[in-house]
């Protein structure tokens, strides 16, 4: 029997907490890497030696030699943007990994990203959700009405021909008599998409058995999750969501591991709370402290550059996430940027028509209406990027993070205290 070591780590909040740099963190010690949902509307920046590099689809684990890192079947792959990421890690020498795609990734084409814009425009003010505009809720539309394309089908010159006749076919009549538009050019899709599946061919494999095949061999596997989990189809903050299963649950159905190979998660909260786009934010912070906490903690989005709602940390959204995770362990990121804030607020209930409470609502409409109730803690002055381990923090740094673990009742086994790989606590994680 092996000694399986298959460790998923999950945003806790609305994204943007800081993953890239955790997985790159750990990524010394992994064997494969793994995405196994979502699309390009997911930015991961990872700083090393002082240059950072942004992924949008690929692994953070590209950027170590000798690994494996896998695109599961649960993404949906915008070819253009895959193609333009490799070429990057090419031209910089920087292609260090093994790559493998799932051949049953579903596929984000042309017209997905046309009709993502469009459906955007026509919810009009009030209703838009805030969408990146790169194809990925059209291209789940069409993965679960079965009327999608897949990795596969770009490989065969003849299958992609026949599907992509029948879809332009009904994709035409939306754009033409829905959204007055032109209608799609067969050859203007279909010649892109050819040449996209040569080029894809090479990085094609069946991932699932490669990753049973390193389970059985005790390699270490991290599962690395975009967005987070309040943005999960199912259990987030919907319609504000993204399109696909963000908590722990989605890595079963994205890789084709099952839940008994999975031996830890890793929870990564944000020292505070961003969200970029349009939804509910309880502790959004529209003065003096919410532009500190954008401008100190470089708050723009890694994918769209737009600048993220900034606030204190929530600790009712916080332990609803940890709940839905079933989270080992924390890595704590930014806590560097609450230097000289000042007192630090903390969400610890919601009051609504004058009733409190702690737990995460079932409507999640009423998000809108609920007014924080806050803690406060002691914040600190003096400059923490150089601490490498929890004793040399200042103290009231070091409480905030005991406060954590004791709220949340899960140990805190990271802490990042910069941008940079080496500026990291590393408590065990």
């Amino acid at each position: 029997m092996s000694n399986k070591r298959v460790d998923l780590l999950v945003g806790a909040q609305w994204g943007d907490e800081g993953k890239g740099k955790v997985v790159d963190i750990l990524g010394s010690n992994v064997d494969v890497f793994v995405r196994y949902q979502g699309g390009a509307n997911a930015g991961h920046t990872v700083v090393v030696d002082g240059q950072k590099v942004v992924f949008h689809l690929l692994p953070s684990g590209m950027l170590y030699p000798g690994k494996l890192c896998v695109l599961g079947n649960g993404l949906v792959i915008d070819p253009e943007q895959f193609l333009s990421e490799i070429s990057g890690l090419l031209e910089n020498g920087q292609d260090r990994a093994r790559l493998a795609v799932s051949p049953h990734a579903h596929v984000v084409m042309p017209y997905h990203k046309m009709l993502d814009k469009l459906q955007e425009e026509a919810r009009g003010k009030g209703r838009k959700i805030g969408t990146t505009g790169r194809g990925i809720g059209p291209c789940y539309v069409d993965k679960y009405s079965r009327s999608g394309l897949r990795v596969q089908d770009l490989l065969n010159a003849d299958i992609l021909r026949d599907r992509l006749i029948y879809i332009l076919e009904e994709k035409n009549q939306l754009f033409t008599k829905l959204y007055n538009q032109k209608p799609l050019a067969f050859d203007e899709i279909y010649e892109p998409a050819r040449k996209w599946g040569e080029a894809l061919k090479p990085y094609v494999d069946d991932t699932r058995k490669l990753l049973r095949e390193a389970v059985d061999k005790g390699q270490h596997i991290l599962l690395e999750g975009a967005q987070a989990a309040l943005l999960d189809i199912d259990h987030g903050t919907y319609p504000y969501v993204t399109s696909s299963s963000t908590s722990a649950s989605g890595a079963y159905t994205g890789t084709g591991l099952s839940p008994h190979d999975l031996t830890r998660v890793i929870s990564v909260v944000k020292a505070y709370t961003t969200r970029v786009g349009e939804g509910p934010f309880p502790t959004e912070d529209f003065g003096e402290d919410g532009e500190k906490l954008r401008h100190n903690g470089g708050e723009f989005g890694a994918t769209t550059g737009r600048p993220r709602r900034c606030g204190w940390l929530d600790f009712v959204a916080l332990k609803y996430a940890t709940e839905l995770n079933g989270a080992d362990t924390i890595a704590l990121t930014k806590l560097d940027v609450l230097t000289g804030m000042g007192d630090i607020k903390i969400c610890v209930a919601y009051e609504l028509d004058g009733n409190k409470f702690e737990t995460w609502p079932t409507d999640t409409g009423i998000l809108n209406d609920v007014k924080p109730v806050y803690e406060t803690l002691p914040g600190w002055n003096e400059d923490i990027t150089n601490c490498k381990n929890f004793d040399e923090l200042p103290i009231n740094a070091q409480n905030y993070v005991k406060y954590i673990e004791q709220k949340l009742n899960v140990p805190v086994g990271l802490i990042g205290v910069g941008a940079d790989r080496n500026q990291t606590i590393n408590r065990g994680i």
